[in-house]
């Protein structure tokens, strides 16, 4: 198969559509202290630019514009930042809590960071090579550069029952799950794991997300310590 020949089925729209709305409601129950106007009006953002998002591709990701990309890229920036802010509280929540509120913080310590998995995952999914629509319907020497090298993408001359899996035999393309696993790996390890960074941005994601997830074991480690000790 040549890099001319390359063509795959579009991408289902559901899965990704799961996973934002498992993190929008994650972000919406998080403690009453965490500014709930901002909690209401960030949800009430993302679930009104998701409705365009579906009734133009309700089922597979068979189109796209220069709006509905900018879009679907800016749901899951605003959701990401979102995020951040609610993971400075956490860190507030977590240093001066009373030992009777611990439950409810590290509670939301779990909302928060994976809300921050999910966020990620999306923007990983919508940036590299060029998005899900292009990913699945422009042929491979089209694509803008890879931002992340996946396993398949370098498997076509292993052994034949490992080769038949890779980009190149295939026609393998990465989907939303793939981001993901990536996403969740890397909030767990705060380092790659099986897929590599290519680009800077990419780079500085990765970095941002395993930070974060950093931060908040710490935290979370700390206040554990704190409530055992108290």
């Amino acid at each position: 198969m040549t890099a001319a020949d390359f063509r795959a089925r579009p991408e289902h729209r559901w899965p990704v559509v799961v996973a934002l709305l498992v993190a929008v409601v994650l972000y919406l129950l998080l403690p009453g202290a965490f500014l709930p106007a901002l909690r209401y009006t960030i949800a009430g953002i993302c679930l009104l630019a998701l409705v365009p998002l579906i009734v133009f591709n309700p089922v597979r990701l068979t189109r796209e514009t220069r709006l509905s990309r900018r879009l679907s890229i800016a749901l899951a920036v605003v959701l990401l930042l979102a995020n951040q802010v609610a993971l400075v509280q956490l860190g507030y929540q977590l240093l001066v809590a009373h030992n009777s509120d611990a439950p409810a913080i590290l509670l939301a310590a779990v909302q928060v960071w994976a809300t921050n998995v999910i966020a990620y995952a999306i923007i990983y999914w919508e940036l590299d090579r060029g998005g899900p629509v292009a990913r699945r319907r422009d042929a491979r020497d089209a694509l803008p550069p890879a931002d992340f090298r996946f396993p398949q993408d370098e498997d076509d001359d292993a052994v034949a029952e490992v080769a038949v899996r890779s980009s190149t035999r295939a026609d393998w393309s990465p989907q939303f799950f793939d981001y993901l696993y990536f996403s969740t790996t890397d909030a767990m390890a705060f380092s790659p794991t099986d897929v590599m960074p290519l680009s800077i941005r990419a780079k500085a994601l990765m970095l941002l997300e395993s930070l974060s997830g950093f931060v908040v074991l710490a935290l979370v480690i700390a206040r554990a310590v704190n409530v055992m000790g108290g």
